[in-house]
């Protein structure tokens, strides 16, 4: 889900970057586009595809889009939730859900590493920044309450995870659970000011799930509890890629802070930064130079459907997008970008010379 328009040149490094060589063009991206209007709730659309979608995939991943994923961790998942049922037995299983933990490496805060300060990442190791407490058991970890799972598992006691994963057999049955109808968007409880459940992303990606996984306050919303494997625990942590959120611990108004802490700084605008060198080579300089180079090697995004040939790239959909709320050159950027996406997968999905023809310093303005 996205409120940006890609340039078509975006869009054609995508699909080099993640083209899945089948030629039966089975493995497709869909973008699809959301008004700027739904602003946070853009989290909330994921529900519906899933359930729409249900008897299509095997595993459903929801995520932000700032964490790492590895085909590991897809692996683990599925190999920890067939273990779980395998456990507790299939009437029983959609009464977990094996979790992750999110991870940062803990740089020093006052020190930019080059050459000259490398030696301070002597000591930089991962740190599950989310995870706060001594003794860590009972305080940061929890163990399970079940005779068989508990040899195995453990839960956090903090159980926001930035994402989650789910089976065909875990949906349908979190839709007819009592009290969780996990199929229906909700929003987020407490009152604007002051959610109980935290913003709406984390409610979707964790609260609504995992509330129930603090042994204080059992049975609320989907009462589902996180598992996390004990022996396999390194499979289910995934990289939080901004590396940032260590710093708030500490912090006013942050995990471990106190009203005598330092406060947390935000952006107001105003700060500059010392750009980086620009011969540095670019992502998208480098692609666009390789296509003017090779301008026969056309058909990379096309697959062989149904005796004819079909687009199989990133595919932009624009469902209830309107152009009609944008600033008129806002307006007409975006419109030329849809235009030009359009064309772009008529053709069979690659470049003519106008889409290369981008400022590779500012295409980002008008997302």
């Amino acid at each position: 889900m996205s409120h940006k328009k890609y340039p078509v040149a975006l869009i054609d490094m995508l699909n080099d970057r993640m083209r899945c060589n089948d030629q039966s063009g089975t493995m497709t991206l869909t973008l699809v586009l959301k008004p700027a209007s739904v602003r946070l709730h853009l989290v909330d659309f994921h529900r519906t595809l899933f359930y729409d979608r249900l008897d299509s995939y095997d595993l459903f991943v929801y995520t932000e889009d700032d964490i790492r994923i590895s085909p590991k961790t897809l692996g683990a998942y599925l190999y920890e939730t067939q273990r779980v049922s395998a456990l507790v037995g299939p009437t029983h299983a959609s009464d977990y859900n094996v979790g992750i933990v999110r991870y940062e490496y803990n740089f020093p805060e006052n020190v930019v590493i080059t050459d000259k300060t490398r030696h301070a990442t002597e000591n930089v190791t991962r740190v599950y920044w989310e995870h706060l407490g001594k003794p860590i058991f009972d305080e940061a970890i929890n163990k399970v309450e079940h005779a068989e799972l508990s040899k195995y598992y453990i839960t956090t006691h903090g159980h926001h995870q930035g994402m989650y994963m789910a089976t065909q057999d875990l949906l349908r049955a979190w839709k007819d659970r009592k009290g969780c109808n996990f199929n229906v968007v909700k929003d987020r409880p407490g009152s604007k000011q002051q959610p109980s459940e935290g913003t709406q992303r984390v409610w979707m990606s964790s609260q609504q799930l995992f509330a129930s996984c603090n042994l204080v306050t059992k049975k609320r919303h989907c009462a589902v509890t996180q598992l996390l494997p004990v022996d396999n625990f390194g499979q289910l942590t995934v990289l939080h890629l901004p590396n940032k959120n260590y710093r708030r611990v500490g912090k006013q108004g942050r995990l471990g802070g106190s009203d005598n802490s330092p406060k947390n700084e935000f952006s107001d605008g105003t700060e500059k930064f010392q750009a980086a060198h620009p011969d540095l080579l670019q992502a998208m300089e480098l692609h666009l130079e390789m296509k003017r180079h090779f301008p026969d090697l056309k058909s990379t995004n096309l697959a062989k459907v149904d005796g004819g040939e079909k687009y199989v790239g990133v595919r932009m959909v624009d469902t209830d997008f309107s152009l009609g709320g944008l600033a008129p050159n806002h307006k007409k950027a975006a419109q030329k970008r849809l235009d030009e996406y359009r064309a772009y997968v008529e053709r069979g999905g690659y470049m003519i010379d106008s889409d290369m023809d981008i400022d590779i310093n500012a295409w980002r303005k008008y997302l």
